[in-house]
């Protein structure tokens, strides 16, 4: 298995003219080729408290029978349940007992509070006993507010668990679990996060889910950029990833170097960064201007620490400029803009500025429509008039609204 690298500028031409240029440098980063499959270790976090109590708990139940009787004796299978404190229904091992496997599903119950958190950490403790060459995913669901846990513990643990090579993904179910904290535990996990907005959607999602962590065949995966010739990153949020879904990431940067965590690489779906470059003044013809390379591993042959070619990202200063513009990069800046316009919208609506929530939803539905995104555009857009018409919006429009922010839906 290798890794697919190509990247690409906003616009290849610079003008001679110019003291200095803004380009947005697009990465698109996959696993690519034949290999062998990797086996899955697979941990469970689900939420049993009191609100589960009934259809939520039993779609949930059937949705994890799904995924079990997709597993192979090769993957192994953890199962945490957790109310106001964390139990270990079944300890990490291989998924070969399935009927015994599904009897401790079956047997959940639901009553008590939530503690996200304790749920979080005996998840990661189990999934880092099954680790060892095999690609390891946490779904941790919840339906509530983390109201007997600490929110600050859990981000700390997801990004415990990243650093371990461990992926969080998050699912929310229902219309009471809180955005902001299931989304940052799922970024800093390096993870996707999934509303499932009724019951009867549990099993397709988890479906979906499932498929794309098959997907998945190396992992651990850093990029590794050096900026040449003066070119440096922008000095605000100089970084995101924008596909598969869109996610604000950090940049660790010494002198002229810098490295980017992507964490796992799938086959079906590239990884896709942008970076928001300044180019000084060159003189005519082509320059590199920054070397590219990703570092990764692959779990399937037990090998760390692995490296791609180093690619040569060039640009071609022209006297007499004529512009260059890639439009698939295009598309990505869109992608970015209309997560950005949405999370200024909401943190205007927060502050109580509703006039500005409106503009901003307002903008991002525009950007929807740019990039035709239909369904971003409808959600975006009739949040914005039921803003403007003096109405609230709903926990379930709020949510609605994150979820487009975030991905572009089929």
């Amino acid at each position: 298995m290798k890794v697919g690298l190509q990247w690409a500028l906003s616009d290849a031409h610079l003008p001679t003219n110019q003291p200095s240029a803004q380009r947005q440098l697009s990465v698109s980063v996959s696993a690519s080729g034949k290999g062998v499959q990797a086996p899955l270790n697979l941990c469970f976090v689900l939420d049993r408290s009191g609100s589960m109590m009934g259809t939520p708990l039993q779609t949930v139940k059937q949705a994890a029978h799904r995924i079990i009787d997709r597993l192979t004796a090769r993957d192994r299978i953890s199962i945490i349940a957790f109310d106001h404190k964390a139990k270990v229904l079944v300890p990490n091992q291989f998924a070969t007992d399935v009927t015994s496997i599904k009897q401790k599903i079956d047997s959940l119950t639901a009553g008590g509070g939530t503690s996200i958190d304790d749920g979080l950490k005996a998840g990661i403790e189990q999934l880092a006993i099954g680790k060892e060459d095999r690609v390891s995913q946490l779904l941790l669901l919840t339906d509530g507010e983390n109201e007997h846990g600490d929110n600050g513990r859990a981000l700390k643990l997801s990004g415990v668990a990243s650093g371990y090579n461990l992926t969080v993904n998050t699912l929310g179910f229902g219309d009471h679990w809180n955005q902001d904290v299931l989304e940052q535990i799922a970024d800093e996990g390096g993870g996707s996060l999934s509303y499932i907005e009724h019951a009867e959607e549990a099993i397709a999602i988890f479906g979906r889910l499932f498929t794309r962590m098959q997907s998945v065949n190396l992992t651990n995966a850093f990029l590794n950029v050096e900026l040449l010739e003066g070119t440096r990153l922008a000095d605000l949020k100089p970084v995101a990833q924008v596909a598969p879904e869109t996610v604000e990431l950090t940049a660790l940067q010494e002198g002229s170097e810098a490295m980017i965590r992507l964490g796992d690489l799938m086959t079906d779906q590239a990884r896709v960064v942008l970076l928001n470059l300044y180019i000084p003044q060159l003189a005519a013809g082509m320059t590199s201007i920054a070397r590219i390379q990703v570092t990764y591993d692959d779990p399937a042959l037990g090998l760390s620490g692995q490296t791609t070619e180093t690619l040569s990202v060039e640009i071609l200063a022209q006297d007499a400029y004529v512009a260059n513009s890639d439009p698939a990069v295009q598309q990505h800046i869109l992608a970015l803009a209309k997560y950005r316009q949405t999370q200024i919208a909401e943190d205007k609506l927060k502050a109580g500025d509703r006039k500005g929530a409106v503009t901003m939803l307002q903008s991002a539905a525009n950007t929807a429509i740019q990039m035709g995104d239909k369904n971003a555009a409808t959600v975006l857009q009739k949040n914005a008039t039921q803003l403007q018409s003096g109405q609230d919006l709903s926990e379930r429009d709020r949510k609605r609204t994150r979820i487009v922010s975030k991905t572009q839906l089929q």
